[in-house]
């Protein structure tokens, strides 16, 4: 059975303003070059030389605090639609000078298609996220 989350988080050493900043670019994570702000309900196409191209829809924005969005990682290309979408949450909390960002991506385990599909798509987001937040360390804190 496909586990069903992903949870990173690490400290930034930059402050929240700066950090919130960078994860409302939606698909940031995915994304070669900035592609806007979140607004609430909007989809982006994410455009990556080396993975391909992914829609990311904004789903919930709490600023300064919290935002979501939804992507089709195992499913490139494709629109997004019931079945095919993984929910990647962000959570910012102030400490001391920087800001915690913490990650959650959840749903593989619902992903349609077969359980060696879900399974490669957990494995290779869960290989991921660190490669991410070290090159988004590097960002916020330059």
């Amino acid at each position: 059975m496909t586990v069903d989350r992903i949870e990173r988080e690490t400290l930034i050493e930059a402050p929240l303003e700066r950090v919130w900043q960078l994860v409302t670019e939606p698909g940031w994570w995915v994304a070669s070059e900035p592609s806007g702000t979140a607004v609430e309900g909007e989809t982006t196409l994410c455009k990556n030389e080396q993975y391909g191209d992914y829609p990311v829809r904004v789903e919930t924005v709490t600023p300064r605090t919290f935002v979501s969005y939804r992507w089709a990682s195992a499913f490139e290309g494709q629109e997004l639609r019931d079945g095919i979408t993984t929910l990647v949450e962000f959570t910012l909390t102030p400490e001391g000078s920087g800001t915690r960002l913490r990650v959650v991506e959840s749903g593989f385990a619902s992903l349609a298609g077969s359980e060696e599909l879900r399974a490669k798509a957990h494995e290779d987001n869960a290989g991921g996220w660190p490669q991410v937040f070290e090159a988004f360390k590097k960002k916020a804190e330059s």
